[in-house]
């Protein structure tokens, strides 16, 4: 009971993560043995129509039996549609070891697993298509967590001469949120420059809209209106662009992250929320400015020029 041990057959192949800085065309394959398969566990992002057995165990699409030179296999979400640009029900072509092309069917993704930089089929597929990858390559261990440091320093030392390195999961998927954090930081950056120069453009166009006006509003100023009133109007159609303005770049930001905005991970809704508040405020401090300094503007020099 100290430790399980999951031995996995490896198809030599590119790295189909975020650690991956280029585009793969020849993912690694991993086959997975039935102990592994009837183990279950992991949380499906997408499946395909699941049987009454696969609703219990989502793994045992890979036992599936397609069409001849289709292998049913299981990817990360991420890597899936982000990095291979595939979807559930896509084919994802490799080569065995005669040149023939197969076929890896998608029937499932999983969510943010340890498997991002592989593509998984089952060790019986693997066998029939790559005999000639003989051993195993490829180890998964189950093991209480307060033995994990222990069981990798001593595998580590007795298998040194067999290049034997050890990760955990928790270390894995530090490795890929990392890069994943690292560009959300990049892209919130630039996302935040191109708020804060957006913000400001925002701020002239009000306060030229409103100065080009000055001769209207000194007439209305002469026919009776009152400042604070003229001031009210014009905030309130100023209000009412920030509006369609910020409803527009939220309606086309959200058709951009849709995908996105369909999986189950918690989005920053008060964060966001909180961002598009900002823009209005400071489109509004900026029109109150400019409306200000046009009513308070000599009311003859501007009769004189309109």
């Amino acid at each position: 009971d100290y430790a399980r041990f999951f031995s996995l057959r490896l198809l030599p192949g590119e790295d189909i993560s975020c650690l991956n800085l280029y585009q793969p065309s020849k993912p690694r394959v991993l086959g997975l043995p039935q102990d592994f398969i009837q183990r279950g566990g992991f949380h499906f992002q997408q499946t395909v129509e699941l049987s009454a057995a696969e609703q219990q165990n989502p793994w045992l699409l890979l036992e599936r039996e397609l069409e001849p030179g289709v292998i049913p296999a299981i990817g990360d979400l991420n890597s899936v549609l982000w990095i291979l640009h595939r979807g559930l029900g896509d084919d994802v072509v490799v080569e065995n070891e005669a040149g023939q092309q197969i076929k890896l069917r998608l029937l499932g993704l999983l969510q943010s697993s340890i498997f991002q930089s592989e593509l998984l089929i089952a060790a019986t597929h693997f066998t029939a298509h790559f005999a000639n990858r003989s051993g195993y390559s490829y180890f998964l261990i189950q093991t209480p967590t307060d033995k994990t440091h222990d069981l990798a320093a001593t595998l580590e030392k007795k298998l040194a001469p067999y290049g034997f390195d050890v990760t955990s999961t928790a270390a894995r998927l530090a490795a890929y949120h990392a890069v994943e954090n690292t560009y959300l930081s990049t892209f919130q950056t630039l996302g935040g420059l191109g708020l804060l120069l957006g913000t400001l453009g925002l701020g002239i166009l009000l306060l030229r809209n409103v100065l080009e006006r000055s001769g209207e509003l000194a007439t209305l100023r002469a026919c009776g209106f009152r400042q604070t009133h003229l001031g009210k109007i014009l905030l309130a159609e100023n209000s009412f662009l920030l509006l369609v303005g910020i409803c527009i770049g939220t309606a086309a930001a959200a058709i951009a992250a849709l995908p996105h905005l369909l999986a189950p991970a918690a989005l920053p809704w008060i964060s966001l929320g909180s961002t598009l508040l900002l823009v209005f405020a400071v489109g509004l401090a900026t029109s109150a400015l400019a409306i200000w300094g046009a009513l308070r503007a000599p009311l003859l020099p501007a009769l004189k020029a309109e």
